[in-house]
């Protein structure tokens, strides 16, 4: 069995990292890059940088923090947010990304997922899904939301996330709008049937409170990889803590 990935995701505004819940209410919770090369001394496997207003404030991608977080860490490095084309993923693997997010662009666009795949190579796209559960007579389903979870878009997540892998991205980012935030653990139940539907990794994103809510994910929900925000932002736990609780599991993490 493959190595299980914990990785910190760093929102950032205005040049500073920053949490909330359900995509609303932002807290500061520091320097971007300060904060991705502790994680990286901690133990992190990867770290994922998400501009969330780049989008909708019609922004350029963050190069700069990019270029200076790549300097000092050297694990994988994921950034997505304000991504619009070809050109903006080739600047951001240019300036230090390994791999790009792209969520709203792919969207409005899908056939830049095919496009960028192609040219870069499918281990390079990422395809973030933010989702929101609509349960209608007890038949639950989840819809895709696009800039930064403020627009609905209609699309069945099940489906999108069927149709980003046949499009050539490499991973899915799928994250819980309802759970974003709660500290209250991740949606297993969305995580577990998109990670049964498609052949390529899931991240897990949103609802991380505990290691248990890790574990949880990792194994009922059968997602690849653990993102991991204000648990690790304010001191509750950090990566060696999560990492142990895993190994002590039995789930194969890198220590």
């Amino acid at each position: 069995m493959l190595a299980r990935r914990i990785i910190p995701c760093l929102d950032v505004k205005d040049g500073r990292v920053v949490k909330g819940t359900h995509f609303v209410n932002l807290k500061d919770a520091g320097d971007p890059v300060e904060i991705a090369s502790l994680y990286s001394k901690e133990g992190a496997d990867e770290i994922v940088f998400l501009d969330i207003t780049a989008t909708i404030e019609n922004r350029d991608i963050i190069l700069k923090i990019v270029e200076k977080t790549a300097e000092q860490v050297f694990i994988p490095l994921t950034v997505g947010g304000g991504i619009k084309g070809i050109k903006d993923i080739t600047l951001l693997l240019q300036n230090g990304a390994d791999k790009v997010s792209i969520n709203t662009a792919a969207v409005k666009n899908p056939k830049l997922i095919k496009e960028s795949a192609e040219r870069f190579g499918s281990q390079c796209i990422v395809v973030a899904i933010d989702a929101k559960k609509n349960v209608v007579n007890k038949n639950c389903t989840w819809e895709v939301y696009i800039n930064a979870g403020k627009t609905p878009t209609s699309i069945d997540v099940i489906k999108w996330a069927k149709t980003v892998e046949e499009m050539g991205a490499g991973e899915i980012l799928l994250t819980s709008i309802d759970a974003d935030g709660t500290n209250q653990g991740y949606d297993i139940e969305l995580t577990k049937i998109v990670s049964e539907t498609v052949n390529i990794p899931v991240i897990a994103s949103g609802g991380a409170g505990t290691p248990e809510h890790i574990y949880e994910v990792l194994t009922i929900g059968k997602a690849d990889a653990a993102l991991t925000a204000s648990i690790l932002h304010y001191g509750k736990y950090t990566i060696k803590d999560i990492k142990q609780y895993l190994k002590n599991k039995n789930i194969p993490v890198r220590i």
